[in-house]
């Protein structure tokens, strides 16, 4: 496009310079010189350096994988720039990949070192840009090995084991999981120098990405397999918040929730199994997308609007804990899916988040699934957003993280 005067022309050579000039600032930061305090809990509340802390976040969980191969590494770097240009200050993302393709853990105690040095990347990329973490030990799924690859590890040694939900009861399999656990927390960052149980870029642990059990839906079985866990994280990091990393669905600790859950028992207790004293913090996820993917939208946002309060007044009144939404999003792959629908969904949900934070409840943020960075497809589950890409959603998560952080210092004034 031509400039129609001089003036026109300079306005906007010095506007690309400051846009240069704000990339570059990025780039050229020494994460080391980052003082990023421990995230803490006073109270039912998230704290950081003694002050409320409410957060607009994402998930990116493919970050360790990728980063095992320096060539790719600027992929992670794009979407933390990104995703701090944003705003957003707490990534989600996988401290696991077992016996599949490019694994971390290649068997019980045998790592790539390789792949290691990939999560260590991402640890010092999050605090160059003052970004939080939440790292997930396992998957509940068979994608990236989870709950079925430890099974068929013990199976592989000769253990009897009945089925995957063994990996709660079954000694060995536990054993395996302990050391992995193990393994993470006191892995010293080869870039940063800093063990992993010492570093503050990390938020929390995760004990698993959506447990669930099929042979008990009471929850008292993955309650049992929680208490454990929890109890052995404790023992050997005290300085970071643990969660566990649940949908939210409720079992029997209080019957009459069941008529929040969409239809159907996953074996967890959202009750019973956040109220482990060990466990610092609740979340759920929403999908109600995929879990009434037979009803409308109007349906499926009223749906979410009573997931949300009713999480949110229980966590509050009854767990008395701080609450994380770790995982929603709009599927590109929807009925009648458009880029504005998404921006609206997005909006909807953020709206109600802020509104239950502004109201005193103990909602602390959010976590949208889930952000990639260009030319990433074969990542793609159909709720990527590539931020640079996407200047409307970009705005729509940019103006919830300003009235996030803007809501803390309030909430810090009052107090």
């Amino acid at each position: 496009m031509a400039c129609f005067s001089k003036i026109t022309c300079v306005l906007a050579l010095l506007l690309s310079l400051a846009l240069v000039s704000k990339a570059r600032v990025f780039d050229s930061v020494d994460y080391s010189r980052n003082k990023q305090g421990f995230v803490s809990i006073k109270g039912s509340h998230f704290t950081l350096k003694g002050s409320p802390f409410l957060f607009n976040g994402f998930n990116s969980y493919w970050m360790m994988t990728v980063a095992a191969d320096p060539n790719m590494r600027h992929q992670v770097t794009e979407v933390f720039r990104d995703a701090s240009a944003a705003g957003m200050s707490v990534c989600r993302t996988w401290a696991f990949a077992d016996g599949s393709s490019n694994a971390l853990q290649l068997s019980p105690g045998t790592y790539d070192e390789r792949v290691f040095q990939g999560l260590d990347f991402v640890i010092s990329e999050a605090k160059r840009f003052n970004i939080y973490l939440i790292l997930s030990f396992v998957n509940n799924y068979k994608d990236y090995g989870g709950r079925p690859q430890y099974a068929q590890w013990a199976r592989n040694a000769g253990v009897q084991v009945n089925n995957d939900d063994d990996f709660y009861t079954h000694p060995v399999v536990k054993g395996y999981y302990r050391n992995h656990v193990q393994r993470v927390i006191s892995r010293i960052n080869t870039i940063t120098k800093v063990a992993y149980k010492d570093d503050s870029t990390i938020m929390a642990w995760e004990l698993m990405n959506e447990p669930r059990c099929d042979v008990d839906y009471s929850g008292r079985t993955v309650n049992g397999w929680v208490q454990e866990m929890a109890s052995f994280v404790k023992s050997i990091d005290r300085k970071h918040l643990l969660t566990i990393g649940m949908e939210g669905f409720y079992g029997d600790a209080m019957p009459e929730k069941k008529q929040f859950n969409p239809g159907y028992q996953v074996g967890t207790d959202f009750i019973s199994n956040h109220l482990i004293r060990e466990i610092d913090f609740a979340t759920i996820h929403a999908y109600p997308d995929i879990w009434l993917a037979n009803q409308n939208e109007d349906a499926q946002m009223a749906f979410m609007g009573k997931w949300m309060q009713s999480h949110t007044a229980d966590a509050q009144a009854i767990l008395k804990k701080p609450l994380v939404i770790a995982e929603f999003g709009k599927s590109n792959k929807d009925p009648g899916f458009s880029l504005n629908s998404r921006d609206l969904y997005m909006n909807a949900v953020y709206t109600n988040i802020y509104k239950f934070a502004r109201n005193g409840g103990t909602l602390g943020g959010s976590l949208v699934w889930q952000v990639l960075a260009q030319g990433m497809q074969q990542y793609g589950d159909g709720y990527e957003i590539v931020l640079s890409e996407n200047p409307t959603t970009d705005n729509v998560i940019s103006r919830q993280s300003h009235a996030m952080t803007t809501l803390s210092h309030l909430v810090s004034t009052n107090n």
